[in-house]
């Protein structure tokens, strides 16, 4: 057949093609066999894939030179087949004898060792400091179950002065007051050890399960100078020294659910735990015995928590758990948060709290009654209250914001000052402003408890909380916060509780939202002095917000409103520039105004001066 000169110069182009095709095609396996990188990360070649047999669309053009395009597309066929083997040959072999390039490391952990550089120092078990299995930096066992081992001790020294009533048999036979010596001394030494055990890829989502576990023991004195207060017996004398073993934490926490590609999770922990339900603890901030159902959505930006605590009795001279003692008392508390809400780096939290506490009989440690507490008309009662809150913590722009609005509401069966069944109908509003400005913090601090103005009627309209905890108004450098003020078989406030409620114990006794609630004005400094020193300078202006209750549990009419004037100095310093070892010490004072001193009859300025040394391993 003979063939024109345009279709010999078709046929000659097309050969000249499939040679230049065949080249390139052996060209590319060549380079991709050589290329040592090339599988490390998982890309598609263009070159490769362009080469690839593909499948054509129906809808694809005119088949033209069906003769010649066939004979082209089942040589390229042949060359990629036999491509593909030698591919598919050389990654076996790269994946049965290692390349320098490809090193198999079966333990990620051990096997993975450091630059030699002088600094690397090998790790050992008592050492905090370097790579430990103790400390968590390697795994226990396998890949991804590692222990951490915290063990600490916390000696504690204060010397004091607080209102001392002189009891029904005083110490000092020529003492005539009713308050007598307010002088105290206090001691205590405590030891912790905590363990945790968890399994998880933990740097970037949360633990598949985790076992925790502190014991603490605690051993203490005090010396009150006056009788009848370290024991109900007062041929105790007015010295006490008693110790207690607990269980702070026992619990078993296990990952349920992750759901999303962001981490999101939700988590059970169940046994003995540590929970604050909000950003300062204002309401409840415990260890104790419960079950918390907890997790996040939409990416980490809202977190949320249901707890249930079945509250186990407290130790009264330590407040460390007692072992499984039932107190009778059931907590339910669901709260959210949300992550950079109306701006970034500020977070707002809703919140509920039911306290339902049973009616109950029960003597302290010390013999005293606190459960139903000797004030007004004791008598048996169940306190049930609803809390609703809304707290906020983070920054706008450089002014750092902290603030908590709460409304209390429910009944009390019978209260004891009002001598009736009782409405709860109280609040109360928390807010602190503080401005950076390089190793300087300024703060100012406003807290409003609401009191009763009618304690003989059956709405009871003052503040109390479940088991509060706050650092807030100057917290431990705080003469109002850092100590417990007796008043008469119960207490003006306790403990580390900005709230005068009138209650026996704050972990032992019931709440009292018959109470004259409080006005708190206050002004901090904190200063970085050195990288190992802090200073802390508080004052605080405190008011009763209403004296009707403390007139009628004192038969004592006009009682002032003004409290006194606040202040403390505090200095912490780390020597290794860690929590390793904290030493702190702090002096704090209360001048009285008006109130007080109708109250305690003295115008004498009580102080705190305590020291803690807190060594961690």
């Amino acid at each position: 057949m003979n063939l024109s000169a345009e279709d010999m110069s078709n046929k000659f182009w097309c050969r000249v093609l499939s040679v230049l095709c065949g080249l390139l095609l052996s060209f590319e396996s060549i380079w991709s066999q050589a290329a040592p990188d090339s599988s490390v990360v998982k890309k598609k070649n263009p070159a490769v894939e362009k080469a690839r047999p593909q499948q054509r669309s129906k809808k694809s053009a005119p088949k033209r030179k069906t003769v010649q395009r066939s004979a082209q597309r089942d040589s390229t066929a042949r060359r990629n087949g036999k491509m593909n083997a030698e591919t598919k040959q050389s990654s076996q072999s790269k994946n049965s004898a290692a390349t320098p390039h490809f090193v198999p490391i079966t333990d990620r952990w051990e096997g993975a060792s450091p630059t030699p550089y002088e600094l690397n120092v090998k790790g050992h078990w008592y050492d905090p400091y370097n790579q430990n299995k103790l400390k968590g930096d390697y795994p226990l066992f396998g890949q991804n179950t590692f222990l951490l081992l915290t063990a600490s001790s916390e000696s504690f020294g204060e010397a004091a002065r607080v209102p001392m009533a002189s009891g029904a048999s005083t110490n000092n036979p020529l003492s005539t007051n009713f308050f007598g010596n307010g002088d105290r001394i206090a001691l205590a030494q405590s030891f912790r050890l905590s363990l945790e055990l968890y399994h998880g890829q933990v740097a970037f989502r949360p633990r598949d399960w985790e076992f925790r576990f502190t014991g603490a023991y605690n051993r203490n004195y005090v010396d009150l100078r006056e009788n009848n207060n370290v024991n109900i017996n007062p041929a105790r004398g007015s010295e006490r020294l008693d110790q207690q073993f607990a269980l702070q934490e026992l619990s078993l926490e296990k990952r349920l659910l992750a759901y999303s590609e962001h981490f999101d999770f939700v988590s059970l922990r169940l046994g003995i735990q540590r929970f604050s339900s909000d950003f300062r603890g204002f309401i409840f901030n415990e260890f104790n015995l419960g079950a918390r159902l907890f997790g996040t959505f939409n990416s980490n930006r809202f977190q949320y928590n249901f707890a249930y605590f079945g509250m186990l009795e407290k130790d009264t001279n330590s407040e460390l758990n007692t072992v499984f003692d039932d107190r009778t008392q059931e907590i339910y508390i669901a709260n959210l948060y949300r992550q950079d809400l109306f701006t970034l780096g500020y977070t707002g939290q809703i919140s509920f709290h039911y306290n339902k506490d049973r009616a109950s009989y029960y003597l302290d440690d010390n013999g005293f009654p606190v459960r139903p507490a000797l004030i007004g008309a004791s008598r048996l009662h169940e306190v049930n209250a609803y809390y609703l809150g809304w707290t906020g913590d983070g920054h706008f722009g450089r002014w750092n914001v902290n603030h908590a609005l709460y409304q209390v509401l429910g009944y009390d069966t019978f209260n004891p000052i009002a001598n009736q069944r009782t409405t709860i109908n109280a609040q109360m509003a928390a807010f602190e402003l503080s401005y950076d400005v390089d190793w300087k913090r300024y703060r100012i601090s406003a807290l409003y408890a609401s009191g009763d103005p009618n304690p003989i009627n059956s709405s009871a309209n003052g503040f109390d909380a479940i088991v509060d905890q706050p650092f807030f108004a100057g917290g431990p450098f705080s003469y109002w916060n850092v100590q417990a003020i007796g008043l008469l078989g119960v207490r003006l406030v306790n403990k580390l509780s900005p709230f005068p409620d009138l209650t026996p114990s704050k972990t032992e006794g019931q709440a009292n939202f018959v109470n004259p609630g409080i006005w708190i004005a206050n002004a901090a400094f904190d200063a970085e002095i050195t990288p190992k020193i802090k200073l802390i300078l508080n004052s605080s202006y405190l008011r009763f917000a209403n004296t009707a209750s403390l007139q009628q549990f004192l038969n004592q009419p006009a009682i002032r409103n003004d409290i006194g004037i606040d202040y403390g100095v505090g200095i912490i310093y780390r020597p290794f520039l860690n929590n390793n070892m904290n030493i702190t010490l702090s002096a704090t004072g209360l001048t009285p105004l008006g109130g007080f001193q109708d109250v305690y009859d003295t115008k004498q300025t009580q102080y705190t001066i305590f020291s803690t040394l807190v060594l961690t391993y």
